[in-house]
C-alpha cells in the first residue's frame, strides 16, 4: 500500500498537469530537432530553445521525483539531445591559425531611427570599429550620425536610408565599392566590397523581413534563402546583421553549414541575447549575428548597448587572411 501512494505522488491531477507542459516541451523539441521551420509560432517557439531546453530539464526532474517515469523518459531524453546542440555555444571553439588583416565589424539595429546617434558613434569610436553594418536606416538617422561624427570615423559609406524599417547602409574605415550580393528582399540590405590594406571582404547588411508578422513567414524564408553563400573562389564574405533569426532556425543553420561561422559561437557567446534590450525585462534571444567566412579566425564577439534601440549592437574581430 506504502508503495503503490509512493508511486503515485499527487494523484492523477499531478500527472496531468506533467503531460501538458511535456506535449508542450516534446513539439517545440521536436520542430527544432528536426528541421522544421512551420508556422510563425512555431518559429517563435524555435527562436526560445535554449530557454525551452533548461525547462525540458527542470520538468523531467520533476517527473522523476513524481516517479511518472514515461513522461521523465520522454522529456528527459529529448533534453538531453537538445543540451548537445545547445551548450557547445557557451564553449570557445579551438581557434585556426590565420595570419593577415585584423578587421572589426559592428552590426547595429537602429530601431526605425530611434537609436541614439551619439551612443553609436561613441562605441564606433571606443572599439576601434572598421565596418559598421546598418538596419532600419533612416535619412533623418544618417543626418543624425553625420552630425555625431560618424563620417569622421567612417567617412567611406553605401546609404539604402528609407523611412520606416526598411533601410539600411553600411559605414567603413576603408574605401567601399556597392555589390549586389543578395537576392531581391523584402527590407533593403546593402552589400559592399571593402578595399582593405591586405584582401578584401565583401560584407552584407542583413535584415530579411521578421518570421512573426500576422502574414506569416513566408518573406522571411524567401529573404534568408536569398543570402548569398561564400565563395571560396572570391574573397571573404561577412554576413552581419539582424537576421531575425537564432543558431536554432533551419534558415541560418544552412548559411552555417554553408562555410560560415557565427562570430558569437566560436568564442564561447553564442547564448548572450541581443533582443529585446529596451526596457525592464533582459534580452532573451539571439537574433544579431556576424557571420564570417570559416577563413577568417575569429577573436572576439562582443554585444553593445545602444540607447533608443531594442537591438543590443554586436561587434566581431576576426582576421582576413592573406591573399
Amino acid at each position: 500500500m506504502v508503495d503503490t501512494e509512493v508511486r503515485r505522488v499527487g494523484g492523477g491531477g499531478a500527472t496531468f498537469l506533467l503531460v501538458l507542459p511535456a506535449t508542450a516541451f516534446t513539439v517545440a523539441a521536436l520542430v527544432r530537432l528536426l528541421g522544421i521551420d512551420g508556422s510563425r509560432h512555431l518559429l517563435a517557439a524555435t527562436a526560445l530553445i535554449p530557454h525551452i531546453t533548461a525547462g525540458g530539464v527542470l520538468l523531467g526532474a520533476l517527473a522523476l521525483l513524481l516517479r511518472r517515469w514515461a513522461v521523465a523518459a520522454v522529456v528527459l531524453l529529448l533534453a538531453v539531445v537538445l543540451v548537445a546542440a545547445v551548450a557547445p555555444r557557451a564553449l570557445p571553439d579551438s581557434r585556426p591559425v590565420g595570419v593577415g588583416q585584423q578587421v572589426r565589424v559592428m552590426s547595429s539595429n537602429f530601431l526605425v531611427g530611434k537609436a541614439d546617434a551619439e551612443a553609436v558613434v561613441d562605441a564606433v569610436r571606443r572599439h576601434r570599429v572598421d565596418v559598421l553594418a546598418m538596419q532600419e536606416l533612416t535619412p533623418a538617422m544618417v543626418d543624425d550620425l553625420a552630425r555625431a561624427g560618424l563620417d569622421e570615423l567612417l567617412p567611406h559609406r553605401v546609404h539604402l536610408a528609407e523611412p520606416g524599417g526598411s533601410g539600411s547602409g553600411i559605414a567603413s574605415r576603408h574605401p567601399l565599392r556597392p555589390r549586389a550580393l543578395t537576392a531581391p528582399s523584402t527590407l533593403r540590405q546593402a552589400s559592399a566590397l571593402v578595399d582593405l590594406p591586405g584582401a578584401d571582404i565583401e560584407v552584407v547588411s542583413v535584415h530579411p523581413m521578421p518570421p512573426v508578422v500576422t502574414e506569416g513567414p513566408q518573406a522571411w524564408q524567401r529573404d534568408m534563402a536569398g543570402l548569398p553563400g561564400r565563395d571560396l573562389n572570391g574573397p571573404a564574405r561577412v554576413l552581419a546583421g539582424d537576421f531575425n533569426a537564432t543558431l536554432d532556425h533551419v534558415g541560418l543553420r544552412r548559411l552555417l553549414a554553408g562555410g560560415y561561422v557565427d562570430a558569437a559561437d566560436q568564442v564561447g557567446a553564442g547564448l548572450t541575447p541581443t533582443w529585446p534590450s529596451e526596457g525592464w525585462w533582459p534580452p532573451l534571444v539571439q537574433i544579431d549575428h556576424v557571420l564570417v567566412d570559416n577563413r577568417c579566425p575569429v577573436d572576439r564577439f562582443e554585444v553593445i548597448d545602444i540607447a533608443g534601440t531594442d537591438h543590443r549592437a554586436v561587434l566581431a574581430e576576426f582576421v582576413v587572411p592573406d591573399a
